[in-house]
């Protein structure tokens, strides 16, 4: 399908992704039935935040919080994606399951994991493991990155995010 042939090439050309730098082009598969691409939304705001897997209790919470307050977002012409690398199978799930009001989008090659440089080693039990660090990234109309916010801990976190789009106006 033409979504694989773009997710490989965007696994070969993404470059990482800096702060007030324009971002490149990617495609990824969505819970919106027609994909996620990247270009199609220039002249919005977006918060795309990644989280480590669906239907775990802070990714729910996060996501949750970032549903509830969508309407806000929106009224700034900001839209939000929520990112893991689990399958969109478990996605339409995740997102039926608590009804969340945006798409969230499926990243199983870690194609924008990587660009946007979310993997990092975790540890659980003891033992040391590679993944997704809890990240929200804000993108301008413009489609350049100018906000980021790293090792996200969930509470009162959308507020914020919410807070520095509000104080952009």
């Amino acid at each position: 399908s033409n979504i694989n042939k773009q997710n490989l090439r965007a696994r070969n050309f993404m470059k990482k992704v800096k702060i007030g730098n324009k971002v490149d082009n990617f495609e990824l598969e969505s819970t919106n039935k027609d994909g996620f691409e990247f270009k199609d939304y220039k002249g919005k705001k977006l918060v795309i935040y990644f989280y480590p897997k669906d239907n775990t209790s802070g990714c729910t919470q996060e996501s949750i919080d970032f549903s509830s307050k969508r309407n806000l977002f929106r009224k700034l012409n900001c839209e939000i994606f929520g990112v893991s690398r689990d399958s969109i199978k478990s996605h339409y799930n995740f997102k039926e399951k608590f009804k969340f009001k945006f798409d969230l989008l499926s990243d199983p090659n870690e194609t924008l994991c990587k660009a946007f440089d979310v993997m990092k080693e975790k540890s659980m039990y003891g033992k040391k493991f590679i993944g997704v660090e809890r990240s929200t990234f804000f993108i301008n109309e413009k489609g350049v990155l100018i906000k980021e916010w790293r090792k996200v801990k969930v509470n009162g976190h959308v507020d914020e995010v919410l807070a520095f789009v509000k104080s952009l106006n």
